[in-house]
């Protein structure tokens, strides 16, 4: 029950505040309610993280308008919510992240064989299929897809100057340890209920984008990362250029499989990944993080700094890495 308090005490203090009121509230009762913390000690401490429990019990129906009913309700739900939080896992698939990738593709000739790693529902090997907005001060930059405007606008805050151009893909795959199927109903209502409460817009984004994907699903394969990737890059087609992308998802593979992950990426092909600075140690050079974002790279060239979620990138290719 310790840890749980200060896991949860932590969350409330430093992760919730201005993303989400509920989970504020939740996390906050955690720590002040025994009978909630002795509910949530059942659980397996790794499968134990706030963002995890609290999308469990709302897939189960918690109460979500008073505090008070939901603490009554989660003890009476403990061996229901632990029992999920052991099959369950946080697979946070945010198309806005294409809006990071976007100018990274956009310097690879194609056509585009796409495979990401970690691609959970897939909706991030659409980057053709989304429309961008991008704000560079007072102007905008607007791209669409070929056939026309998206149901999924993309917006994207922008410094620096990239070429922008519409990837052509001609093949999607990715690897998960738990492939998710947009077609899937249950898989999509959990998807959208890793949505914190609060998060303005971002349910509809992603409901959206499993519309797109489930109209043209990609080739999704269960494995780990470094062992799956070589047969899967194998069904590429052999007149595209595979591009193999990593948009933070190493942040969940152990450090010590994450070198073993990076060399398939790089072996198979084109490596593009998004991933805190002092994560791995597969940059060409030693990124920096001025604005506290993650680094955005090609075959392990940093090329800028973006938000974790692609909600501004900043773009300066040859600066922001120092040599090694």
């Amino acid at each position: 029950m310790d840890a749980v308090v200060e896991r949860y005490g932590r969350f409330a203090r430093e992760e919730a505040p201005g993303r989400s009121a509920l989970y504020e509230a939740w996390a906050h009762r955690v720590v002040d309610d025994a009978d909630v913390a002795a509910a949530l000690s059942s659980i397996p401490d790794t499968r134990r993280q706030p963002s995890l429990v609290f999308a469990v019990m709302r897939v189960l129906g918690a109460p979500m308008d008073d505090v008070d009913a939901w603490a009554r309700w989660v003890p009476a739900h403990a061996d229901e919510i632990a029992a999920q939080c052991r099959v369950r896992s946080v697979q946070t698939n945010e198309p806005l992240r294409c809006a990071a990738l976007l100018p990274v593709l956009a310097r690879i000739d194609g056509p585009i064989a796409l495979l990401e790693v970690g691609a959970s529902a897939g909706l991030c090997l659409y980057p053709d299929r989304y429309s961008y907005r991008y704000h560079r001060g007072d102007e905008l930059i607007a791209l669409d897809p070929v056939d026309g405007p998206s149901a999924v606008e993309l917006h994207s805050d922008l410094t620096g100057d990239p070429a922008f151009r519409m990837p052509e893909i001609v093949w999607r795959a990715g690897i998960d340890l738990n492939p998710l199927d947009a077609r899937d109903t249950d898989d999509r209502a959990w998807l959208a209920g890793l949505v914190w409460p609060g998060e303005e817009g971002r349910r509809e984004r992603i409901v959206a984008a499993l519309d797109i994907a489930a109209d043209d699903p990609p080739l999704l394969v269960s494995g780990d990362g470094a062992d799956a990737l070589p047969a899967l890059a194998a069904q590429a087609p052999g007149d595209a250029t595979l591009v193999v992308t990593t948009p933070g998802v190493l942040a969940h593979v152990p450090r010590a499989r994450r070198g073993a992950v990076i060399d398939a990426a790089r072996a198979a092909g084109r490596w593009v990944t998004l991933d805190a600075p002092g994560l791995h140690d597969g940059w060409t050079g030693t990124p920096t993080a001025e604005r506290g974002g993650f680094a955005l790279a090609l075959d392990g060239e940093v090329l800028g700094e973006v938000d974790p979620l692609g909600a501004w990138v900043a773009w300066h290719p040859g600066r922001g890495a120092s040599a090694q």
